[in-house]
């Protein structure tokens, strides 16, 4: 899966150190897999630093999430689990990590889903009148890698493969957006965050080796299941 982050500057290396804490999943290094969302977030980090928004890209190895080396929590959508979760690791009367996960995945508490939290927590909203707003939010996505253990399934690409991969990847992207009749932005979104886009982005697989034509055909498949 390729993720993104959004900063002032770009990212050369992962210091776990320099992350902050008391955010939705504690204190971690953050991503998505929405580039659109990691650029936003980069127009506002730049503009509060007075400097031009950078988003870094990186290859996440989504085996990470069944890998018994790694403890992970996953949010499909907005939940009542979720919204207890935030709220424990947003406590800010102490700066110590609220849990001991590796990596945390799901929805973002965004600005004004951070002053409806401070309603609830003020009795302003009940937890059933908040939920139900929370299902009629934007879509959106973040993983937080929490510890050390991660590092090895996140990575930058490599130049050159990179460069393969991409050179794969835009027909398929194009003869998506025709035959599902979708934009540019929807079409990548849908094969960047597909399985077949996370085998062909590991080495080991070999996909890379096949034509556009045969992955595309894979992908299409993959997509009906």
């Amino acid at each position: 899966m390729r993720v993104y982050h959004g900063s002032y500057t770009a990212i050369e290396s992962i210091d776990l150190s320099k992350c902050q804490p008391n955010k939705d999943f504690g204190k971690g290094f953050y991503v998505t897999k929405l580039r659109k969302q990691a650029e936003i977030w980069a127009d506002i980090i730049g503009g509060i630093r007075d400097t031009e928004g950078v988003v870094t890209e990186f290859i996440f190895y989504e085996r990470a999430f069944t890998d018994n080396k790694y403890k992970v929590l996953r949010f499909e959508d907005y939940s009542e689990a979720w919204l207890d979760f935030v709220i424990l690791n947003r406590n800010r009367e102490s700066t110590e990590q609220k849990h001991d996960y590796d990596i945390i995945e799901g929805p973002i508490a965004d600005d004004r889903i951070s002053r409806r939290i401070d309603d609830y927590l003020d009795r302003k909203v009940s937890k059933q009148d908040f939920l139900e707003e929370l299902k009629h939010n934007e879509d959106n996505h973040q993983i937080c890698f929490c510890t050390l253990n991660w590092l090895q399934m996140l990575e930058k690409p490599d130049t050159k493969f990179s460069r393969l991969i991409t050179d794969i990847s835009e027909p398929v992207i194009e003869n998506l957006m025709t035959e599902l009749d979708i934009d540019e932005e929807k079409a990548a979104d849908m094969f960047y965050n597909s399985s077949v886009f996370s085998e062909l982005s590991e080495k080991s697989t070999e996909l890379y080796k096949k034509s556009w034509q045969e992955i595309y055909e894979n992908l299409k498949i993959k997509l009906k299941k």
